[in-house]
């Protein structure tokens, strides 16, 4: 069964791919045997993990990309394709989720923002690395999602949406580039990453889901595997949940 779950030979692009989730995602990839993309807003970030990886033994290239800026895109793309040649797993895990003080004083400015990364940026990203992957050898693309799209909360409109949007986005590109690229949302819920730093004592220990508390970092390594790797070959347009079992 390991096998399965091999990714040697493949190279894997992360966005959001130097702290929190994506780091993990990152590891162990490289772990599994892949080459990695590491992408975020931070060169130096990237440059740090990448010299993890490649004491792993594998090869990283560490590129500095604001996912809502499409020209950056353009150049991250042409940049992964330059040095590795292909692009096996796509990772669209960067995001941001601020919290405005009320829907109506939500500027124009943040909306943007919050829709640009969490949406514009994946489905920009995605289009062009699907679009090659279909004419190629095909591959696997992964949307970080949130249950903030399954489970709203007031002030949270912008990021609830885009999340939203981003889960049908799933669906769109399984069918536009299937049947050799999967397409797939890993429904994220509370997780103790840098971000927890910010929340109450009550909600870093307890959850309101099944499991009754918030996931550890590692925990999303298996799901991101599964989903990148050929165990899940028969798996497309498919959301599943990292939560917890929120309810």
């Amino acid at each position: 069964m390991t096998d399965h779950f091999s990714l040697e030979g493949k190279v894997a692009l992360v966005t959001g791919g130097s702290r929190g989730l994506g780091r993990e995602m990152v590891l162990a990839f490289a772990a599994a045997g892949a080459d990695v993309v590491i992408t975020s807003r931070k060169l130096d970030a990237c440059e740090a993990l990448a010299r993890e990886v490649e004491a792993l033994g594998r090869k990283a290239l560490p590129v500095s990309c604001h996912v809502g800026h499409w020209n950056e895109i353009d150049a991250l793309v042409e940049r992964a394709y330059d040095v590795f040649g292909k692009v096996d797993v796509l990772v669209n895990n960067a995001g941001m989720s601020p919290v405005a003080p009320s829907s109506a004083e939500t500027s124009e400015e943040l909306f943007d923002k919050v829709v640009a990364i969490n949406f514009k940026g994946p489905f920009h990203l995605s289009s062009l690395v699907g679009e090659r992957m279909a004419a190629g050898d095909g591959g696997s693309i992964i949307n970080i999602s949130s249950s903030g799209a399954l489970f709203p909360q007031p002030r949270f409109g912008p990021y609830a949406g885009a999340k939203a949007a981003l889960n049908t986005l799933t669906g769109v590109f399984a069918r536009e580039y299937g049947p050799n690229v999967r397409v797939n949302t890993l429904s994220a819920g509370p997780f103790l990453t840098d971000i927890s730093k910010h929340w109450d004592e009550e909600k870093r220990h307890t959850t309101r889901s099944a499991v009754g508390r918030p996931g550890r970092p590692e925990e999303i390594i298996t799901t991101a595997l599964y989903l990148a790797s050929s165990a899940s070959s028969y798996t497309t347009s498919s959301l599943i949940r990292v939560d917890g079992g929120l309810y």
